[in-house]
């Protein structure tokens, strides 16, 4: 237990001195909220908790400039819940993000443990709840992933290439390789994106192929989406096919599913209303179909801070209730019933 703070203590250190030579900042994200869950199994529950916009964090990254148009960069990112102060991600000590790279006129490259093209196209851009809050995507959206993996939004031992954004357009590649020796291909990964970005108008296509733990079997996930800024309002959309892909909080892949979210933020003075619905549909006989609704608002008493609320309900199909399959979580907490109301702060620094 004495290691984690004194491998914080180094890398502060190293980060001070580093910021001498080139780029090297400590950042992070403290989140903590109330929560009341309804509908699961055990009962109702009331919680203090951590992470319910965004998970709580502290980390390091930085810059260097090598010459010629090419720098070096870094992240380092730790999770951590305020709640109780344990360490996420199964207690890896930068669970969230840890990856080294190089960026010039090709691009950028980066090696180590990095989130999915679903993750940062779904949740990053065009959720209007941003994965986060009652009413989270990946309650019933995929992120990428398999039972085997736990169907989250990052990608161990991955190689991503970004090309350089012209007129709006993007693309990247992601290559995790599996580490399985004697197989190749066990638990490889492979995903990627596109997306245009111009004015009022965001579009995303990203897809993720992961490998089981035998390469017998393959998780497959793609998603569509875009956003729309009237001013007043800005318009959510996305479309996903999945295949033996894990959405919420189920270990158990689903067959063939489809996934649909129409969503809404608009500003009103210093805070956003965020509204959206998901539709479910199991593509096979087992009718594994569910619906979620969800409202919320988030207020900014400051740049760095800010209140939030927010309410998401689930109805699930009588064969998916038997299954116990989604329920409404937050950016942290899986949740344990079909309902949930939160309210909470977030600073950033």
């Amino acid at each position: 237990m004495k290691k984690l703070p004194l491998a914080f203590a180094m890398l502060a250190a190293f980060a001070g001195s580093a910021a001498a030579q080139s780029n090297a900042t400590i950042y992070g994200l403290i989140d903590g909220g109330v929560e009341h869950q309804r509908g699961g199994a055990a009962g109702s529950v009331t919680k203090v908790t951590s992470g319910v916009q965004n998970a709580s964090r502290i980390g390091f990254r930085g810059t260097e400039d090598l010459g010629g148009g090419l720098s070096a960069l870094f992240t380092l990112e730790n999770g951590f819940a305020l709640d109780t102060g344990a360490a996420l991600q199964g207690g890896a000590l930068f669970g969230r993000q840890a990856f080294v790279g190089l960026k010039g006129g090709f691009g950028t490259v980066t090696l180590g443990r990095q989130y999915t093209p679903i993750f940062t196209s779904l949740c990053g851009v065009i959720d209007p709840f941003a994965c986060g809050l009652a009413g989270n995507a990946a309650n019933l959206m995929s992120q990428g992933g398999t039972a085997a993996t736990g169907g989250g939004p990052r990608t161990n031992n991955a190689i991503k290439y970004a090309a350089p954004v012209i007129s709006g357009v993007l693309a990247e590649v992601t290559y995790g390789l599996g580490e399985t020796a004697g197989d190749t291909s066990a638990l490889r990964t492979l995903g990627g994106q596109v997306g245009y970005a111009a004015g009022p108008l965001v579009v995303r296509l990203a897809h993720n192929n992961v490998n089981n733990a035998s390469a017998t079997a393959r998780s497959k996930v793609t998603t569509l989406g875009a956003k729309y800024d009237f001013g007043m309002a800005a318009v959510h959309f996305a479309y996903a096919i999945n295949k033996n892909a894990v959405a919420g909080n189920t270990s158990v892949a689903q067959a063939d599913t489809r996934d649909v979210m129409l969503g809404v933020s608009a500003p009103v003075g210093k805070g956003t209303v965020l509204a959206s619905y998901i539709r479910k549909s199991d593509q096979t006989a087992a009718g594994n179909d569910a619906n979620q609704f969800a409202l919320g608002y988030t207020y900014a008493l400051s740049k760095r801070t800010n209140l939030y609320t927010s309410f998401a309900r689930i109805d699930n199909t009588v064969a998916n209730t038997a299954a116990g399959f989604y329920t409404a979580g937050n950016a942290t907490d899986a949740g344990s019933g079909d309902r949930s109301f939160n309210v909470g702060v977030r600073h950033t620094f």
